[in-house]
Order: structure tokens, then sequence, then C-alpha cells
């Protein structure tokens, strides 16, 4: 994969020996991923192990990726450091070869063009991302948020808007495929929380700045 940017510091991780020596790619044909149904409007879609080599994938994510320095929010007047490091791509064009592929399936799948691809590195278990709907449901009515786990498995929750207990927990890595639609953007929201110890994450992000299709 050409460069793209600068590797991040401050992170290590261990490749799985069942991984080791296969290139990153997608099956020709997209199978078909698990949906579970949240409500009567909102669902999420499952498909484990979509990419295959996803520990080459996310040394290379790691090596090449435009990757932004450490971001900082205020909290209680305080400038803090995000826990986790981000990166985007400028347009579909500039995308590695697996990744254009990928965003390809996914878009063919769902009938929508997802545009705007973007990578979180989870460093350690210290990084995470508190409860939140991704902004796009800002400016979209019903839009899907594709999402690719690379790396250790940690847990992804979901609960109703406003608080509650999570109606749904999964173990995410590893290549696995979760794509949120419906209300769910609106009507809930999803974390991935601290953990005592954990190695290097990545989440491969995919979502569109048109209106969304269906399936």
């Amino acid at each position: 994969m050409a460069g793209f940017g600068t590797e991040p510091r401050g992170w290590s991780w261990q490749a799985s020996l069942f991984d080791a020596g296969v290139e990153p790619s997608v099956p020709a044909d997209m199978p078909a991923p698990q949906r579970i149904r949240l409500d009567a409007t909102s669902w999420v879609e499952l498909l484990p192990g979509w990419v295959r080599g996803a520990d080459a994938l996310l040394a290379a994510l790691a090596e090449h990726a435009p990757w932004e320095p450490q971001r900082t929010r205020v909290m209680w007047d305080n400038a803090v450091a995000e826990p986790r490091i981000v990166a985007h791509w400028s347009s579909a064009t500039s995308l590695p070869a697996v990744v254009g592929r990928m965003r390809r399936q996914l878009s063919a799948w769902y009938r929508t063009e997802f545009d705007r691809v973007g990578v979180n590195l989870y460093r350690d278990g210290r990084d995470s991302v508190a409860w939140h709907g991704d902004r796009v449901r800002l400016s979209h009515r019903n839009p899907l948020v594709a999402t690719v786990s690379l790396g250790d498995r940690r847990r992804f929750l979901l609960r109703p808007r406003g608080g509650g207990r999570s109606v749904l927990s999964l173990r995410l890595g590893a290549g696995d495929l979760l794509t949120m639609g419906g209300a769910c953007q609106h009507d809930y929201e999803h974390c991935v929380p601290k953990v005592a110890g954990a190695g290097a994450r990545m989440s491969l992000t995919f979502r569109h700045s048109g209106p969304a299709g269906h399936r």
C-alpha cells in the first residue's frame, strides 16, 4: 500500500498466529450478514470475519493511514487528550486498494454510496469511546454506519439513547463487520469502554454524505 501518513506512536500489538502471512482481502461476493432487530425501526447487521488477513490490514493501516495528531476536547473547562487516534481519507480515490474494495462492496450491498472512510486506533485498554450516536444523524434520516473491527477484540455496547441498560454487547475484532441501520443512530447510543488490559484495536468506519438506500 502506498504511504499516506506517519505511523502513530505509543502502542503495541501482537499478530495472531492464525492470521500470519494472510494478505488482506474480502470475498468476491458479499455474504449476507445476520440482522439483529433492536426494535421495529432500528437494527444492526453482523458479519463475523468478513476481512481475511485482518492483522496484516491493521499493520498496513498503522503504517500508512493519514493519522492526525492526537486530538483534545474540553471537559470541565480543561483540555484533555482524546483517548484514541484518528485518520480520514480525503477521497475514495485515495483509499488503499483493499479498503476501496470494501467500500465498493458495502455501497453495492446497501445501495448507498459510502464516500467517507476513517479509522480509529485504540492503542490499548485505556483508549475508549464514550456513549454517543454518530453525528451523521444530525444531517441524515436513518443513516447507515458500517464498521470493520481489526486487532484485539473489544466490547461494543449499545443502549437506548439517554441511558439505561445495554441491549446489545458484542466482542468485535479480527475482521468483523457491524452495520448500524434504521433509526439506530437516532434512538440508540454505542460505546467501546475501557478495559484493564488489551492490545491494539482499529475500527475502520464507512459513512455516506448522500441519502441512505436500502437492501
